[in-house]
């Protein structure tokens, strides 16, 4: 079981570039996008939230069951459900204005448990830096690293979000000894500062950076680099493809039977290799489709 941890909210995604372009309500978060891409995927999938009770909730819980997510674990309360105005430019980048007060997401509650049989679980973006929820995930980091079940962050920085930036890059860095598998974009990593070698000092096995058109890289503690190019396709937008990339990675290390305490310490190069390519054709995908709509195992097979 992998377990995904975080928000999940509307994105209003014009159809478009330009700022008078109509608006498209679609699902959306990182860890909702990571959680539906991994069921997409096939692997065997939790996602520990809080969502609204209001029709685009109860819209967002379809969308999870539909992809054959476990939902058990989501909380329900009557507040609103976040929303995100997206603005795509001409290049398909994608940017992000966040409507967030007071809604159901960043009121979540620390579980007692995981759900039985977690051998990872993925943290990430916007349920992070929101309190009082921030603290709750924060928990379920710690505690699911001492329990020894490998944890994932991605820290997908949205700085609108975050009114301290130093205090935020302070409490990044107190996450890392929790932290087995770093994943973030080279834009993340100018913005919190440091460079893999001052992560993996700090904690992670490994660091997955991100770098656009020009491909994947991981760092590891064994001093190993690899690099994948990216996959050259048209480009609709960037929406999502970090959050596939998530969940390609985890979906295909648990293939190589590398999900759990210590797993990746031993990973060798040619796995790695093989799962940083699975994940560039994953995220090439999403980004031919409108908004964050990753592909099945199938479709990146045929890719």
């Amino acid at each position: 079981m992998i377990v995904v941890a975080g928000e999940a909210l509307i994105d209003l995604v014009p159809d478009r570039p330009g700022p008078w372009a109509p608006l498209h309500p679609r699902p959306g978060g990182g860890p909702y996008n990571t959680a539906l891409a991994l069921g997409r995927l096939g692997s065997r999938t939790a996602f520990l939230s809080r969502l609204s009770e209001d029709g685009y909730g109860t819209a967002l819980l379809a969308g999870l069951s539909g992809a054959g997510v476990d939902v058990s674990g989501v909380q329900r309360g009557p507040e609103p459900t976040t929303l995100a105005l997206a603005s795509v430019a001409p290049d398909g980048g994608a940017g992000y204005a966040f409507y967030g007060e007071g809604t159901a997401d960043r009121l979540f509650t620390a579980p007692d448990r995981l759900p039985a049989g977690t051998r990872a679980v993925s943290f990430g973006t916007c349920s992070l830096v929101l309190e009082p929820g921030a603290s709750a995930y924060e928990r379920v980091l710690h505690r699911a690293h001492r329990d020894g079940v490998l944890t994932v962050l991605d820290p997908n920085v949205r700085p609108a979000l975050i009114p301290d930036a130093e205090a935020h890059r302070a409490r990044f860095r107190s996450w890392l000894p929790s932290v087995d598998l770093l994943k973030l974009s080279v834009e993340d990593a100018r913005w919190l500062g440091g460079a893999p070698t001052d992560w993996l000092a700090a904690g992670p096995a490994a660091v997955v950076l991100t770098r656009g058109a020009d491909g994947l890289s991981v760092h590891t503690r064994a001093g190993e680099e690899v690099r994948v190019p990216a996959v050259r396709v048209r480009v609709v937008d960037t929406i999502g493809a970090g959050d596939t990339v998530t969940a390609a990675l985890l979906h295909r290390l648990a293939a190589h039977d590398a999900l759990g305490a210590g797993a990746l310490a031993a990973f060798p190069r040619s796995g790695w290799t093989d799962v940083l390519g699975f994940a560039a054709r994953a995220a090439a995908l999403t980004c031919t489709r409108r908004g964050a709509d990753a592909p099945t195992a199938a479709e990146v097979a045929a890719s």
